[in-house]
This record gives C-alpha cells, structure tokens and sequence, in this order.
C-alpha cells in the first residue's frame, strides 16, 4: 500500500507539471509561435488561426485526460475504483481522446495536401496512430473496469 500511495503523489507531481506546461504552451507559446510564423511568411498567414484553434482544442483535450487521471487516482486512494461513479472519469477520458483524435485526423489531412515532403505527414500519421492505440486501449480498459467492478459488487453481496 506504501509503494501504491508513493506512485499515485508521484505521478500527481507529474500531472501537475505537465498540466502547467500546457497551460503555457496553450496560452502563450503556440499562439505566440503561430503569429510569429504569420508574420514571417504572409502567404500563410491565413493559417494562423485554424493552427491557434487545432492546438488549443488538442490540449484541452489533454487537459480533460489530465483532470479525469486525478479524478480516478483519487478513487484508487480511497479504494473506490471499483465503483459505476468510476465509468463517468473513463468515459471522460475516451471521449477527450476521440474529439482530439478527430481533430488530428483533420490536420492530417490538411498537411498531407500541402506538404512539400512526406516528413510532416508521416510524423503526424504516427501520432494519429499512437493516440488511436491509446484510445482503443481505454475503451479495453473500460470494459475491464466493468468486469472488475461487477465482480466486486457479486463479492460484496455474498459477504
């Protein structure tokens, strides 16, 4: 149980730090980026904003995987992981990976139209791939969390 409460403060360090580093990213640095790049090359200004939005919207939905992780790990501390109200935090989590997955998709789309060579799409494809394995992976997950918890609650009621 140690070692569990010492992974569960360790990796809410973490989240705290990656979510504060999104935070940045998402409110300054990309947006700062984008307008540079405008203003820089003025025949792509015209991206600015579409860039601006896709990022944001990819981060939030980071975001939301972030606080939904914290939520679940608050369940594991007071060992009621096992529990519907769980479902809720997960689904959470497959929902924020699918809308950033169709986001993804789109800017897949859109610079494999517009690239002059096959580094970016190909990047990018492999990202879309790894966030579609993550995404499988928690729908399994989920199902998982259905089993285990419909076989703690048959426990329970015979105890």
């Amino acid at each position: 149980m140690l070692l569990e409460r010492r992974a569960v403060t360790g990796l809410r360090v973490f989240l705290l730090v990656m979510f504060a580093l999104l935070v940045m990213l998402q409110t300054l640095s990309f947006p700062g980026q984008f307008r540079h790049m405008a203003s820089e090359h003025p025949e792509h200004a015209d991206w600015r904003w579409p860039a601006t939005a896709a990022v944001f919207v990819l981060i939030a939905c980071v975001q939301v995987v972030i606080v939904a992780i914290w939520k679940l790990l608050t369940r594991v501390v007071h060992d009621r992981i096992f529990s519907p109200e769980s479902f809720a935090w997960v689904d959470a989590i497959i929902y924020a990976i699918a809308a950033g997955w169709v986001v993804l998709v789109g800017i897949d789309v859109t610079v494999a139209f517009h690239a002059d060579d096959p580094g970016a799409p190909v990047v990018l494809f492999l990202l879309t791939v790894g966030v579609t394995v993550v995404g499988l992976l928690m729908i399994v997950m989920r199902a998982l969390l259905r089993q285990a918890t419909a076989l703690r609650t048959d426990l329970e009621a015979v105890i």
